[in-house]
C-alpha cells in the first residue's frame, strides 16, 4: 500500500497545490488499496478531486457531485450566508441553476423551517441535487430556469437565489482545465459579457417574488454593476455584498415593498 508520503509526493508532482489535504481526502475515501491507486491515477490525470471522490465540502456539508456536474466553489458560500441572513421565518426559497443543489441543501439545513425548491436544466445535475436536497425535505425540478417550478409558488417566494454561469464566452478557454475539461459548458458560459442568464433571471423574478421578496445572484466584482442594472430594468432596488476573504460578490435585488438591505463587506 502506498504510504502517505508517497501519495503526497505523487500529487505534488502532478501540480496539486494542496497535496497534503488532497492526500488525506483520497485516503479517507478509498475503500481499498486498489481503489486508492485508481483514485490517485484519475486525480493525477487532472480529474477534479470532487469528481474522483464523489463529493465536495460546502458549508460543512458533504455534497454529492457526480462526474460531469459543476463543482460548488467555496466563494458561493457567501450566497448562502446572505440567504440565511435575509430570510424571514418559514421562508419560501427557490434556487435556480442549482447544479448539485449545494446552495439549496445548505439553506435547507440552516433554515429548517423553510420551504426550499431547486431547479436546473441539466439532468445529471438534477440527479445530484435530488440526492442532496430531497433527504432534507426540499424539492428539485428539471427544466430551463423557472420553467418547471410549481405554479403555486408564483407571488409567494421570499428568496430567489442563483449561481448562474457568469464567465464571458471568450474567457471560458482560459479557465483551469479542471473546470474547462470536466464541467459542463452550460454551467460555465454566461454569454458574450457573462450576464445572459442574469438578465433572464432578473426578468422572470417579479412573477415569483412576493412583495418585498429578494433576488440574490452571485456575480463577479467586475460584473456586479451589470448584474445590478439588469435588476433595475425590472423595477428592483439593489444592494451589493462583497467578501474579500472568499473573493465573492452577491448582488441583491429588492422587489417593491422591501426596505433596502445594507451594503456590506465581510
Amino acid at each position: 500500500m502506498r504510504s502517505s508520503e508517497a501519495l503526497v509526493g505523487a500529487l505534488r508532482a502532478a501540480g496539486c497545490v494542496f497535496a497534503e489535504e488532497e492526500a488525506e481526502v483520497l485516503a479517507g475515501s478509498a475503500g481499498s488499496p486498489e481503489e486508492l491507486e485508481d483514485m490517485l491515477a484519475r486525480r493525477v490525470a487532472g480529474v477534479p478531486l470532487e469528481h474522483v471522490v464523489g463529493w465536495a465540502e460546502f458549508r460543512g456539508l458533504r455534497i454529492v457531485v457526480d462526474e460531469g456536474v459543476f463543482v460548488p466553489r467555496r466563494r458561493t458560500e457567501l450566497l448562502v450566508e446572505q440567504g440565511v441572513a435575509l430570510a424571514p421565518p418559514d421562508a419560501v426559497i427557490v434556487d435556480l441553476c442549482c447544479g448539485s443543489g449545494a446552495v439549496a441543501t445548505a439553506l435547507a439545513v440552516e433554515l429548517p423551517g423553510a420551504e426550499v425548491h431547486a431547479a436546473d436544466v441539466d439532468p445529471a445535475a438534477v440527479r445530484c441535487a435530488r440526492r442532496n436536497l430531497e433527504p432534507r425535505g426540499g424539492h428539485v425540478h428539471e427544466g430551463d430556469l423557472d420553467a418547471a417550478l410549481p405554479t403555486d409558488l408564483r407571488g409567494r417566494v421570499d428568496l430567489l437565489l442563483a449561481n448562474a454561469p457568469y464567465v464571458p464566452s471568450a474567457e471560458v478557454p482560459l479557465m483551469p482545465s479542471e473546470a474547462r475539461d470536466h464541467e459542463p459548458l452550460i454551467a460555465l458560459d454566461g454569454g458574450t459579457d457573462g450576464l445572459d442568464l442574469h438578465r433572464r433571471i432578473a426578468a422572470l423574478a417579479p412573477r415569483w417574488l412576493r412583495p418585498g421578496g429578494l433576488l440574490l445572484i452571485e456575480t463577479s466584482r467586475r460584473q456586479a454593476p451589470g448584474t445590478a442594472a439588469a435588476m433595475v430594468v425590472h423595477g428592483m432596488g439593489t444592494a451589493m455584498t462583497r467578501s474579500e476573504e472568499l473573493d465573492a460578490t452577491v448582488v441583491v435585488g429588492i422587489s417593491a415593498g422591501a426596505s433596502r438591505p445594507r451594503r456590506s463587506s465581510t
